[in-house]
């Protein structure tokens, strides 16, 4: 069986925006995370965001980690790239030394960067040192989609309404699409060219995001060998009861995306690059589902480390994922309140 791999939706969504929105505050964002099934590295996102009325120069984000603990990361801002690509179509977005281009809508994808990164530690940045050495480097990464989009907010009714109507929402930023990838690539640092295969996930985004009342995350994502895979966000539970948004979805290889929530997930309590126990628990029609996770890499982002937004600390993750004898690597973000992370309180 074949797979559709637009999941029924409007290209149109697939392009950047031409020109400044009129809405102050309107994001257009595209971003990227990917890494070697090798595990010997991975980019905990990658990403090019545009925010009105400034559209001349867009953020950049870029974050490679290694499994030893060494980080390359580039956070500044560059001149926006043209947005025009093959056809007149803008299907381009980049900024600085980094770029993007959409191939083929939802299919396939490609970017590139070509600069300079601080050259830096998990233990660094742990302690809110600033480096200044900076190293070349180099990537250029193709990716092919291998699952259909999951669209934030379409897999169940308390989804589509905390997407709507909630704090949530509104830090999701809009309409927002996340799909998993299979990518292969060279990224060159010190002076080696080192190729690659792997997976990746990429998100869409465009809209209003605000980060007022945030109060933590968890987020992750996976393709395995077989051509299954799964994905979710959910927000921790309050204090006062008020239901949170949690929504995530599994893939057989085949079809369409199955709805699931998840039920036992790896909330944010502790610092760590590497070993931290990452497993969850989905809950969908086909019943309980476990699929248990390592950490292998990682990158901190706390406020005294330059945090471009108002949120609270946060890990991007690389993270080893088995399901049913198949093992994968995948990506985990995660993000608390200070007080609920130790050593931080």
């Amino acid at each position: 069986m074949s797979i559709d791999l637009t999941g029924g939706l409007d290209v149109a969504a697939e392009y950047v925006f031409a020109a400044a929105p009129e809405v102050a505050g309107m994001r257009d964002a595209v971003n990227m995370w990917f890494w070697d099934d090798r595990g010997r590295f991975g980019f905990p996102r990658v990403a090019v965001e545009a925010v009105a009325p400034q559209w001349d120069t867009h953020e950049m984000q870029m974050t490679l980690a290694f499994a030893e603990g060494r980080i390359l990361r580039n956070w500044e801002s560059g001149p926006a790239h043209p947005t025009r690509g093959p056809g007149g179509l803008p299907t381009l977005f980049g900024a600085g030394p980094m770029e993007f281009e959409m191939v083929g809508p939802f299919r396939r994808y490609r970017t590139t960067f070509k600069g300079t990164a601080i050259d830096t530690t998990f233990e660094a940045l742990l302690k809110g040192m600033t480096d200044t050495r900076r190293v070349d480097l180099e990537y250029e990464v193709e990716c092919d989609t291998a699952i259909p989009p999951w669209v934030q907010g379409t897999m169940s009714d308390d989804a589509r309404r905390l997407m709507s109507s909630s704090v949530e929402g509104e830090f999701m930023g809009g309409d927002r699409l996340e799909q998993l990838m299979r990518v292969q690539g060279r990224v060159k640092v010190d002076g080696l060219e080192r190729t690659f295969t792997g997976g990746g996930l990429r998100v869409r985004r465009q809209g209003v995001r605000k980060f007022a009342g945030f109060w933590g995350h968890c987020w992750q994502s996976a393709l395995f060998p077989s051509g299954r895979g799964f994905g979710y966000i959910a927000y921790p539970p309050r204090p006062d009861g008020v239901p949170t948004y949690n929504e995530g979805y599994l893939f057989l290889g085949e079809g369409e995306i199955i709805p699931a929530r998840v039920v036992e997930a790896p909330w944010l309590t502790q610092l760590d690059f590497q070993g931290q126990d990452l497993s969850l628990t989905l809950e969908s029609k086909l019943g309980r589902t476990r699929i248990t996770g390592e950490l292998v890499m990682a990158a901190p982002l706390l406020p005294i480390n330059g945090s471009p937004v108002s949120i609270p600390p946060l890990l991007q993750s690389i993270a080893r994922f088995r399901w049913e004898g198949e093992t994968a690597y995948g990506m985990t973000e995660r993000s608390n309140l200070a007080e609920r992370i130790k050593g931080l309180d």
